[in-house]
């Protein structure tokens, strides 16, 4: 006689590695196809977080945190560097789409894995609409500066302020334009296949490094050590809470973990890939940072639109540098963009095919072997938070959704190192349990120093998280439906 699971028993049932492992043998004929090299995962990561932090940041947070913004990209940096060290363990053990959602799927439970696909897909869908405004910045400055051409304010901004993290209708704009244009020609991009997006993505990641080099380079010359003083104006309380809201430019490592199941030899591939990512990414951080702090002084960050373009323009006094660094933060942007609505559609699709989520999210297009309904819903929501919203409330938002994320993944190294420690691993987190604590612990005080909208924010969109798995997700789920196949054996 079957009995329906409590509550309780549904939180905390588990789906064991190897269910996950069968599934997508199982599914390689008709599901996603892995056609996605080191190199190319490797420039999904550089893709999906350089651009979002050096081509906007400093603008939100020097004034935060004054030069001393440097040591904020550093705390960043090490807690995104010890988190990396987890996800290239776990990645290596389950090499499959999902990322965070699948790991917590496999060691904390179904209740909290679908409250940390929540997160990742708040932390997804709010960053590339954060970048996607940013991008139209950019976009402006250079048809201005190459053609004299303006566009209307009302085609550019919000009709959304932001007033001390509060929202209210009254700006001069009535729609982000660009913002949305450039989510649609990224789904276009996606639907096509993984491994034309992977090839594209590579290709604009080499264009912006070079264009970052070009900006390091020429910004070196206007180096002025006077500029970084006062070097923390406003303490450590600054250097802190600019340090919680740079850690959303670290997604991109988990970003890399949605393509479990689309990259060659997964095991070897994942962790490279992250480390490799995380390496170019922080050296070219504090290098362009560093660099511009030097170039002006640091009152003239706030507020300042396309700000790295405006640097050298200033830096040279000729337009063409700033031409090429605004071609290149165009591109940029792009691949940002692209990787991370590449990232919530993996998600969705992990989520969908284990009944948490309807089965069109799982839908995969027979030629192309992508999940196209599930990349138009995506970018329909995207693109719609991108038109009306403005950036300055996104950005701690993807932070928090960052920093669940990566807690639950150094969580999960040490439970699985406990409960499997038998079970395969590519990669093992040296110093262990001591770097997976150290992760969980930098995690939750870069969280604590978000402000308190953010918090309640997130609280509200848990709520509605929960609402949705009581209601639908638990009682769909594959291990629900009877699945004995799916029942943890520590059941």
């Amino acid at each position: 006689m079957n009995t329906e699971p409590s509550l309780g028993q549904r939180l905390l049932r588990r789906k064991p590695i190897e269910q996950f492992l069968a599934e997508s043998r199982s599914r390689e004929g008709d599901g996603l196809r892995r056609n996605i090299s080191l190199f190319q995962l490797t420039m999904f990561g550089v893709g999906a977080t350089i651009g979002t932090g050096i081509f906007f940041v400093l603008a939100e947070q020097v004034p935060v945190a004054g030069p001393a913004v440097l040591v904020s990209f550093l705390i960043a940096g090490f807690a995104a560097a010890l988190t990396a060290l987890c996800y290239a363990e776990m990645s290596s053990m389950i090499p499959v789409a999902g990322s965070s959602y699948s790991y917590a799927y496999a060691t904390l439970g179904e209740g909290l894995a679908f409250l940390v696909a929540a997160c990742l897909v708040m932390e997804y869908g709010v960053s590339a609409a954060a970048v996607a405004v940013g991008w139209s910045e950019y976009l402006h400055n250079l048809l201005l500066i190459t053609t004299g051409l303006e566009l209307p304010r009302a085609l550019l901004h919000a009709p959304l302020v932001a007033e001390g993290y509060s929202l209210h209708f009254g700006g001069d704009g009535l729609i982000n334009l660009p913002a949305a244009v450039l989510v649609f020609l990224c789904c276009i991009l996606l639907m096509r296949g993984s491994k034309e997006s992977a090839r594209a993505n590579a290709i604009m990641v080499i264009v912006k490094l070079g264009v970052l080099a070009l900006f390091i380079a020429l910004a070196m010359t206007a180096y002025d050590g006077q500029n970084l003083t006062p070097f923390a104006p406003h303490g450590f309380a600054g250097i802190s809470a600019a340090a919680g809201s740079i850690f959303f430019t670290f997604v991109g490592l988990d970003a890399v973990s949605t393509a479990g199941e689309e990259v060659e030899n997964p095991r070897r591939n994942l962790p490279r890939a992250i480390l490799m990512a995380l390496v170019i990414v922080l050296t070219f951080y504090l290098l362009v940072a560093l660099f511009a702090l030097g170039a002006q002084p640091q009152f003239m960050f706030e507020g300042q639109e396309a700000g790295l373009a405006v640097i050298l323009q200033n830096v040279t006094g000729s337009a063409i540098p700033s031409v090429i660094l605004s071609a290149g933060a165009v591109i940029s942007v792009f691949s940002v963009t692209l990787v991370v609505l590449y990232g919530q559609t993996r998600v969705l699709f992990a989520m969908s095919r284990d009944g948490m989520l309807p089965k069109i999210f799982s839908r995969v297009n027979p030629r192309t072997k992508a999940p196209a309904a599930n990349t138009v819903i995506v970018a329909t929501a995207v693109a719609a938070i991108a038109a009306f919203m403005p950036s300055a409330v996104l950005w701690d938002l993807t932070s928090m959704g960052t920093l669940i994320a990566f807690t639950v993944v150094s969580a999960g190294v040490i439970i699985l190192r406990y409960r499997r420690p038998d079970a395969p691993r590519g990669f093992t987190v040296p110093l262990f349990p001591l770097l997976p604590i150290l992760s969980i612990l930098s995690c939750l005080y870069l969280i604590s120093s978000l402000s308190s909208i953010v918090f309640k924010l997130t609280a509200v969109w848990a709520v509605l998280a929960a609402l949705l798995y009581v209601t639908y997700s638990s009682r769909n789920s594959a291990l629900e439906r009877g699945d004995q196949a799916g029942m943890d054996p520590a059941e």
